[in-house]
């Protein structure tokens, strides 16, 4: 039995001396095969190309079709040619391709890697939510009712209609005691509104405005609002000419705030990662990348591409941020708890 033992033992203790050998004719013939340092060569340059993108990102120039903006909205997707890439280095056994592939994977990780993790926290005093409802939406009750019950103490709404605005003041009432509505944006509160007034964003038409939110905590500061839509057209690009104009009004107006405390909620058809948006995102941090657990994409509905739906704050602390469920429009709802 002893004998029998040891021969098992024996027998079984050879794999690691058989994996060595392997290893190292592996090695050997890699360093004898000069071609898999010369295979793949176009594909290391795609993979440096790709990093030297998401590096500089912020120098492609937005004189042609507005390129750069267009860019940094889907900047995080374009690490999806990263597993392509290296599938394509493996198949075609290329250690340049390989290790060029380890570049745009690096800085990826470096650009987006902090949204990942969960940073989500416990506490806060103030919840609050936001959400583009769509002019077109053919459920607007159900929609009030679904973001009336996220909790939050605070709800703003954009692509607010004439005809809609009933419907959602009678669905909000018996949540929210305090309301206004300014042209196609409104606030809702379960706290006194005072101050409440509109902001002009050069648009020639109300599409935001602010109130002072008088919460059992402080009074905060809120603005809600809806930018210009962009469009990405083949003959003109990427049609963001009146949208970055608003902005830049809508940072000048949050810049004037007598108020510490501010928070900005709306669509502003752009992400963070905008240069068109600097005139805002400059003064202010979004609840997302603060305290929130992944991207939090929250347009289309369908199929969330880009976080454009926005929770912006100043002068008080993001405990937690996330999106709620899919509604009757083409934009996902976004709620946030700060404290104040």
């Amino acid at each position: 039995m002893a004998q029998a033992y040891m021969t098992e033992t024996g027998s079984g203790g050879q794999g690691p001396d058989r994996r060595g050998p392997r290893l190292r004719r592996l090695l050997d013939s890699v360093r004898s095969d000069r071609r898999v340092w010369r295979r793949g060569i176009v594909l290391a340059v795609f993979a440096v190309l790709l990093a030297l993108v998401m590096v500089l990102h912020a120098q492609i120039p937005n004189t042609l079709g507005n390129l750069g903006s267009l860019t940094e909205t889907f900047l995080p997707w374009l690490g999806v040619f990263i597993p392509v890439l290296l599938v394509l280095a493996l198949v075609r056994r290329s250690a340049t391709a390989l290790i060029a592939v380890l570049l745009p994977t690096v800085v990826w990780f470096n650009l987006f890697g902090g949204l990942l993790g969960d940073k989500t926290g416990g506490g806060g005093d103030l919840t609050i939510a936001t959400h583009n409802v769509n002019a077109e939406n053919a459920n607007a009750a159900g929609t009030a009712r679904d973001v009336a019950a996220s909790g939050a103490d605070v709800v703003a709404l954009e692509e607010l209609t004439e005809s809609a605005v009933p419907v959602y003041e009678k669905a909000l009432a018996p949540t929210y005691k305090y309301h206004s509505v300014q042209g196609t944006v409104g606030l809702w509160s379960k706290y006194p509104l005072s101050d409440v007034k509109e902001v002009d964003i050069k648009l020639g038409w109300t599409r935001a405005m602010r109130a002072t939110v008088n919460a059992p905590d402080g009074q905060v500061a809120a603005y809600v609002a809806h930018l210009p839509s962009v469009r990405v057209k083949i003959e003109a690009g990427f049609t963001a000419r009146q949208r970055d104009k608003s902005a830049d009004a809508l940072g000048e107006a949050i810049a004037d705030e007598k108020m510490k405390r501010v928070v900005l909620l709306g669509d502003l058809n752009g992400t963070m990662n905008d240069r068109a948006l600097n005139g805002v995102t400059s003064q202010m941090r979004s609840t997302q990348g603060a305290a929130g657990s992944g991207f939090g994409f929250s347009w289309p509905a369908s199929f969330p591409m880009a976080r454009i739906d926005q929770i912006l704050v100043k002068g008080v602390e993001p405990i937690t941020s996330w999106t709620l469920p899919s509604t009757g429009s083409d934009h996902l709802p976004i709620a946030a708890r700060v404290k104040i």
